[in-house]
């Protein structure tokens, strides 16, 4: 599955070795700084929307240089992804969070076992996101699927389970 985690863009003309090795080290580099970023500003306890704007443009521009070269299914932009998805939970920002968590689920069902918590947990949180904007139908759907793997995962009656489907019924 490396080549699939690891997946480069179909290019006119393919890049060298070396070009992707930058881009890597480059990747590694700016989840480093992602990482140093949130746990040095948590500390300073600044204030927090300067701080997401901050975090969400590393974010950003980091997958504009990755994505010239990575595909989204590209391990790392997945994982800055999943760190802009987060700074958008973070501030509210439900439309961002959903777009994001929309380009992860795909390649997560697909690089994670069928019955992954993992994608259990995103499909969870794109029900929640469809239902707070109001798309029932998409968050029922979402929700079930979360379910269906975390039915298999923890078993038929685990509280979680049962407060998840209670969450289904409310709404």
């Amino acid at each position: 599955q490396d080549k699939e985690k690891l997946e480069i863009r179909k290019l006119n003309v393919p890049p060298s070795a070396q070009t992707v090795w930058d881009m890597i080290k480059y990747a590694r580099n700016v989840i480093e700084e992602f990482r140093r970023a949130k746990h040095y500003k948590y500390i300073l306890c600044l204030t927090l929307t300067p701080l997401a704007c901050e975090l969400l443009e590393i974010c950003e521009l980091s997958l504009d240089k990755m994505g010239a070269l990575f595909e989204d299914s590209n391990v790392y932009m997945l994982h800055m992804m999943y760190q802009a998805m987060g700074v958008c939970l973070y501030v509210q920002d439900w439309e961002g969070a959903l777009r994001y968590g929309q380009k992860i689920i795909r390649p997560y069902s697909k690089h994670y076992p069928s019955y992954s918590l993992n994608v259990a947990s995103m499909w969870l949180k794109l029900g929640r996101l469809h239902m707070t904007l109001e798309n029932r139908r998409a968050g029922v759907k979402a929700l079930k699927r979360a379910i269906a793997i975390m039915e298999v995962a923890h078993g038929k009656d685990h509280p979680y389970i049962s407060e998840i489907k209670k969450e289904l019924e409310d709404h």
